[in-house]
């Protein structure tokens, strides 16, 4: 209502937020009565924010951001730095997640394959007599693909056929940035192997997530329409990933 007790005009444009995805960089749009462009990198986690006027066009946008490709790469270099802890040695008494859970390390050295068990609250790091760090770390490391691997198939053919698309194959590796990365031509996707450090539904989130560009190649209005009709509670678990 205005001061005078009428309805404030129709013609007021309200701001319109939106995603898009340059070269594997998602970017909250914001659409706003602004005369220039504004860009911002936030931490705790490096999410991208872009300011735009009103009239701005899609295209006009994603040239704006390829252009600042590298000082955005910079910056979310810095603050990633920042939130670095302490590095990890991989010897008796640390904390190491693993589904979502702390576990205390217990290395076992002993003349058997270089293996992991869990035992409660602890994970047993079985290594040879004399293994250094980086071999621990390998070890513990080819544990979580090995039950990535054995979780994933389930999860993607079952949520692959409650949303209705097929799926060629899937694949795990390291990534800095994201969480999971969608090849829409061989139908392919991949999954961060950090992910089996994070609680289960974490790991179907992003499932959901890849999946559902399958559908829709963009982070648009229909894009999220997909994702509140098949896991509503999708906002919650990408929460949880950013803590």
């Amino acid at each position: 209502m205005d001061r005078h007790g009428g309805r404030k005009s129709k013609n007021r444009r309200e701001n319109i937020k939106f995603e898009i995805c340059v070269k594997d960089i998602t970017v909250e749009v914001e659409r706003k009565k602004i005369k220039n462009i504004n860009l911002r990198v936030y931490p705790p986690d490096g999410r991208v924010r872009v300011s735009v006027p009103m009239r701005c066009s899609e295209d006009v946008i994603r040239s704006f951001i390829g252009l600042k490709i590298d000082w955005i790469r910079k910056h979310q270099a810095k603050i990633m730095q920042r939130n670095s802890r302490a590095p990890l040695k991989y010897i008796d008494g640390e904390m190491h997640f693993f589904r979502g859970k702390q576990y205390r390390l217990q290395v076992i050295e002993k003349a058997v394959k270089p293996h992991v068990e869990t035992n409660g609250d602890a994970l047993l790091l079985y290594v040879r007599p004399g293994t250094d760090e980086e071999k621990r770390r390998a070890v513990l490391y080819e544990f979580y693909r090995y039950r990535l691997r054995q979780e994933l198939p389930g999860i993607i053919d079952r949520w692959a056929k409650d949303m209705g698309v097929s799926v060629n194959g899937f694949g795990i590796k390291k990534m800095k940035t994201k969480w999971g990365t969608c090849n829409r031509k061989a139908r392919r996707i991949w999954i961060n192997l950090e992910l089996a450090k994070k609680p289960p539904e974490c790991l179907e989130y992003i499932v959901v997530h890849e999946l559902a560009h399958l559908l829709e190649r963009y982070h648009n209005s229909t894009f999220y329409g997909y994702m509140d009709r098949f896991l509503p509670q999708w906002r919650i678990y990408r929460k949880e990933l950013e803590s």
